[in-house]
Order: structure tokens, then C-alpha cells, then sequence
């Protein structure tokens, strides 16, 4: 069953990479790659966004800008922002607009939420269910106590096999395990780097 093998351990890389990158940050980048999509939802959704973007521009702009010194070039960025300012507050005071992108970010998340838990734990569960009686693989004969071969195969799988239960339970924690130690490596790595520059930092500086 090397289909299931490799089916379960996607299923339990999938699940720590939500768990660690965490839900609401996978939910925030589909959204923002849901409003590049050619939708009318995402057209007036990016037209906000690029206006709130020019009003602080401008605003940015102004502030660097002396009113007395260059009052030409000041009240033109003026004008601009507020009329800027006039067309963002207009848009995001449009009810019909605001309802409808509350309404649509709304039917989104709780879409991300339900396909998220799906294909992740909702698959493990169904996946532990119905193949419950059927071995992920099996054991040399022989090379395992018979208390052993129980454990492995608990709760329903053939005697001398692995389940699918006890195979989930391996995938997950070696999944964390060499995710730990990845880390560890890679910051170990990145302290090691940055000794040498610190160090030369500190020689100049004397």
C-alpha cells in the first residue's frame, strides 16, 4: 500500500505546515491571491487599496513639502489629495460596496476553513475510518515479539502488520522531529554567519 503510505505522510505534512505557519496567515494570502483574480469583487477591492495607497502617498508628500516656501507645488499635491481622499471615503462609505466585500470575505474564509479542514484532518479521519482493517504494510515474519505485533497493528489491522492508526502516529512525530532539528540546524547555521560580521564590525570600530 504505498499509496496510502505516502498518503497519510503528505496528510500530516500538510497539517504541520498549517499548524506552523499558522491558519489565519494561509487565510490572508488566499485572500489577497483571490482578489488578482478578474472579478468585479477584486476590482473594486484593489481600487480601494490603490486609492488609500495615493492618499498616503500625497500625505507623505505634503508633510516633506514647505507650504511657504513652495506653495505651488504644495497646493497642487493638495488638490490631489483631497481629491483622492474624496474618492477613497466615498467608495468605503458605499454601503453596497462594503456589503458586498464583507459578505464575500466572509463566504471565503468559512470556504478556506471547510476545504482547509478537508483535506487535512478531516482526510485523516476518514482515512483512520476506512482503512481501519487494512495493513499499511507488513513486518518481516519473525523479526518482532508477538506483544509487539499487536501494538503495531492495533486496533483492527491484521495481526503482523502496521495500521493506519499507528502509521499516523509515526508520521506525525517524525515529521516534528526532523522539522525540529532542520531548525535547530538552520539557526546554528545563521549564528555561526553572523559571528564572523559582528566580530569584524567590533575590529573596526577599535
Amino acid at each position: 500500500m504505498v499509496s496510502l503510505i505516502l498518503t497519510i505522510f503528505f496528510v500530516h505534512v500538510a497539517i504541520y505546515l498549517v499548524n506552523t505557519v499558522g491558519a489565519s496567515t494561509i487565510d490572508t494570502l488566499l485572500w489577497i491571491l483571490y482578489l488578482k483574480l478578474p472579478t468585479s469583487t477584486s476590482k473594486n477591492a484593489r481600487e480601494q487599496s490603490r486609492l488609500k495607497r495615493e492618499v498616503v502617498q500625497l500625505k507623505r508628500e505634503m508633510n516633506n513639502t514647505s507650504s511657504q516656501d513652495e506653495f505651488a507645488k504644495w497646493a497642487k499635491l493638495r488638490r490631489k489629495h483631497d481629491k483622492a481622499m474624496d474618492e477613497y471615503e466615498a467608495m468605503s462609505a458605499y454601503p453596497t460596496l462594503y456589503k458586498q466585500l464583507t459578505a464575500q470575505k466572509t463566504s471565503f474564509d468559512w470556504s478556506v476553513k471547510i476545504a482547509r479542514w478537508l483535506s487535512t484532518n478531516g482526510l485523516k479521519i476518514f482515512l483512520q475510518f476506512y482503512y481501519s482493517k487494512t495493513p499499511v504494510f507488513a513486518l518481516p515474519a519473525g523479526w518482532f515479539p508477538s506483544y509487539v505485533e499487536w501494538v503495531l497493528s492495533f486496533p483492527r489491522a491484521p495481526r503482523g502488520s502496521v495500521s493506519v492508526q499507528v502509521w499516523n502516529s509515526v508520521c506525525a512525530t517524525a515529521i516534528a522531529v526532523v522539522a525540529e532539528i532542520v531548525t535547530s540546524m538552520l539557526l546554528q547555521l545563521r549564528s555561526r554567519s553572523a559571528s564572523p560580521a559582528s566580530t569584524a564590525k567590533a575590529q573596526k570600530a577599535q
